[in-house]
């Protein structure tokens, strides 16, 4: 006889396999991203191009996260993630709510100010090869300022990550609550806790 699962099928306690995908695609990406971004800025201006080519490439991906960040807040308004456990305490579920409205206002806030800091010079943005319209203009006190904001935002996204590592590792190895297998398709593990589900992320 199957007993009945306390906290919901396995399904309804995971995201949809469209809400996995896109999170691990920008995961990915984002990865690249900061690792690239920490690489190219000891690249030296000498020989020409050579560090042109490379900060392109991180505009390219830049632009790419951004665009997959918007698909997937559209995706995220419009079906309802999976319930957390009410075993979670309440400053957990406010806290991972914060968090994660945290992460997605830095992938919105860093593509949309290295891209407006490209604009505002003389040098045309480049799409993995393909210049874009310009429509800016060359205005050094801009891009400083876009630039600082794009700096900051990298500094706080860093440690955004590194919190939320942590935390799903706490929900996988410590809490065993279920938490973790909603974005992990592989693991199945039942959680130690078999309570109903209380609220959403």
């Amino acid at each position: 006889m199957k007993l009945e699962d306390p906290v919901g099928t396995t399904e309804a306690r995971r995201y949809t396999l469209t809400a996995i995908v896109l999170h691990w695609l920008i995961g990915i990406a984002v990865f690249a991203q900061i690792g690239l971004g920490l690489w190219m800025i000891g690249i030296p201006k000498s020989p020409p191009g050579v560090r042109a080519y490379w900060f392109n490439v991180h505009k390219s991906i830049g632009i790419t996260i951004g665009v997959l960040v918007l698909v997937r807040i559209a995706w995220r308004l419009a079906h309802r993630p999976p319930a957390l456990p009410s075993t979670m305490a309440a400053w957990q579920r406010i806290g991972a709510k914060i968090s994660h409205y945290a992460l997605y206002a830095c992938m919105i806030v860093m593509p949309v100010s290295g891209y407006l800091g490209s604009s505002f010079t003389k040098y045309p943005i480049k799409y993995f090869g393909h210049t874009l319209p310009h429509w800016g203009w060359d205005s050094p006190a801009l891009k400083e300022l876009m630039s600082q904001i794009h700096f900051v935002t990298a500094c706080i996204f860093v440690t955004l990550i590194v919190l939320h590592i942590a935390a799903a590792l706490k929900h996988r190895f410590v809490d065993r609550d279920g938490v973790f297998e909603r974005m992990f398709p592989l693991f199945t593990k039942r959680p130690r806790h078999a309570s109903a589900p209380a609220s959403v992320v």
